[in-house]
């Protein structure tokens, strides 16, 4: 449900200029506030099957301290405030009112009259300008050191790369293999990405945990062992991404989008 979401805030933001935005933008923030709430919940399952399965896969020997009873705690305690963050969202007035909102924009679409021109030139242009934006990313991101800042640019990068990605699902019956092969190479760039962003979250927790074990007298040994193996997955996937980048490009509307 968040993926969809996502993906219809991002189409209405691509394709702004064929769409009334008195009527969209409104829409857009509703659908911000609606994945904020679906997100808690949802971000916290991914990182819960991340951690778990993680401390899983250490040998005995190595799992020093209540490791698993602190998990537990640490998941009962986050689960359940995302839970019901989802559940009272889902149960609201404003939930309720956006999906009205929404079904009025597929009943009678708000089209501003560009959106009257041949299909395959309106829907190019709005992919490629979500491309360019992209690229200006990416070509910024690669360019800086490793750290933090960089890892908040790989993080926005991966957010554009959806983007194009979702401009490209739009565009696909216009513009057929074109539009495809590009989705196809910018979805490699997301999938390198928010791997990558998913161990700066792990790690960030991680160290949390380590952190309240330490304070109750526990041994933090076995907390290090994840975090140095996210620390590699994130340095593994941080190399690998300028490949995938360079696919995308090649991938671009100056091979694959030119009519």
């Amino acid at each position: 449900m968040r993926t969809t979401v996502r993906r219809l805030r991002g189409c209405l933001r691509s394709y702004r200029f064929v769409l009334d935005r008195e009527v969209t933008d409104p829409l857009r923030r509703e659908l911000r506030w609606l994945a904020g709430e679906l997100g808690a919940d949802r971000d916290h399952e991914v990182l819960r099957e991340r951690l778990t399965s993680g401390a899983r896969a250490l040998p005995g020997e190595l799992v020093l301290g209540p490791v698993a009873a602190r998990l537990q705690a640490w998941d009962a305690a986050r689960g359940a405030e995302g839970r019901r963050r989802t559940l009272d969202a889902l149960a609201s007035p404003r939930y309720l009112e956006l999906l009205d909102r929404l079904r009025l924009l597929t009943d009678e679409p708000p089209l501003r009259a560009k959106a009257a021109g041949r299909p395959e030139k309106v829907l190019a242009k709005a992919l490629t300008k979500e491309y360019d934006r992209l690229a200006r990313r990416m070509d910024r991101t690669l360019g800086m050191p490793s750290g933090s800042e960089r890892d908040a640019a790989i993080h926005h990068a991966r957010k554009a790369a959806k983007r194009v990605r979702y401009a490209a699902e739009v565009a696909r019956p216009a513009l057929g293999k074109p539009a495809r092969r590009l989705g196809k190479r910018v979805k490699a760039v997301q999938r390198e990405s928010g791997d990558q962003r998913d161990t700066v979250v792990a790690r960030a927790a991680l160290r949390r945990l380590a952190v309240a074990a330490h304070a109750a007298g526990e041994p933090g040994f076995t907390w290090g062992l994840p975090h140095g193996r996210e620390t590699a997955t994130a340095d593994f996937r941080e190399h690998r991404l300028p490949k995938a980048w360079s696919r995308a490009r090649a991938a671009s509307r100056r091979k694959a989008l030119h009519h």
